[in-house]
């Protein structure tokens, strides 16, 4: 086993999907700490699926999918910020709006493409196998981008995810540093659609977040608890569909519930020990 292991390192499009995966998870990693300390999933969500009105204008015009859908993705996520707090739109409707926008524009733009129409189901479900060295380049400038970002104004962020009035309060550029995280969390979601999809890829965004959670309420430790979870899940799953011959980016996510199922059996666990020891201490 290990040396059919070994001989798949041979294979660039292996080794690029392991570089994928391992980027992937520090990408989103980063990003989805912050969606989830904020409580924005269903935010995150729709800037997912209207990412797919700029996948479809993109083929419509001829240009590159992956483009459109950021262009797309961070409008619609300015969009979103914009509308719910300046307007009398509550947050919740703004996003299915623009989720509902998003995904009819994909379609009917894909409709009107003249010849065959394309296939889409690798940016609606992933295709990690496929990613390319170009792909690569940019999920790498956009880890040490965010990585350097998050770095440079920590407290910042900080202040926003836990208690944007105390940064109000303080006259700091709330509105603008949310415009600026918003539209990289588009960005983040954008360059990893090709590893898990459109479908998929708010889970990617999500679920390492929040098996970290369980063990840890500290910004800091969540962004690096969950970049390994994601690397521990992404490449386990990796794995496992390559040897099964079933879809990569549904195995990869699968494999992230398992280790949110384990790790909340450690925590139910680890909750009764302590009860159990408070119990016999105050006996």
């Amino acid at each position: 086993m290990s040396e059919s292991i070994f001989e798949l390192f041979q294979y660039n499009f292996f080794t690029n999907a392991l570089m994928a995966a391992l980027l992937a998870s520090i990408t989103c990693g980063i990003a989805g700490t912050y969606i989830v300390t904020r409580r924005m999933v269903f935010i995150s969500g729709g800037i997912t699926h209207a990412s797919f009105g700029g996948i479809g204008i993109a083929y419509f015009l001829g240009l590159n999918p992956v483009l459109g859908a950021a262009v797309f993705s961070i409008l619609s996520a300015m969009g979103i910020e914009f509308v719910s707090s300046r307007s009398n739109v509550r947050e919740d409707s703004a996003i299915g709006i623009l989720w509902s926008l998003g995904m009819a524009l994909g379609i009917i733009f894909i409709f009107l493409t003249p010849g065959y129409a394309p296939n889409l189901m690798s940016y609606l479900f992933g295709s990690i196998l496929t990613v390319g060295t170009t792909d690569l380049w940019l999920m790498a400038a956009l880890a040490l981008f965010l990585a350097l970002f998050f770095i440079g104004f920590y407290h910042m962020i900080l202040f926003i995810a836990f208690d944007e009035e105390y940064a109000r309060a303080h006259k700091a550029p709330v509105q603008l540093f949310k415009y600026l995280l918003i539209s990289l969390v588009a960005i983040t979601i954008v360059l990893n659609i090709r590893v898990v999809g459109i479908i998929l890829v708010i889970s990617f965004l999500t679920i390492p977040q929040s098996t970290a959670n369980l063990f840890t309420n500290n910004f800091r430790s969540i962004i690096f608890l969950s970049i390994l979870i994601g690397i521990i899940g992404s490449v386990t799953g990796l794995m496992i569909s390559y040897y099964w011959n079933i879809p990569s980016g549904a195995t990869i996510i699968f494999t992230f519930v398992l280790i949110f199922g384990i790790a909340k059996a450690v925590q139910s666990l680890m909750i009764k020990s302590d009860i159990r020891r408070q119990i016999e201490i105050e006996k």
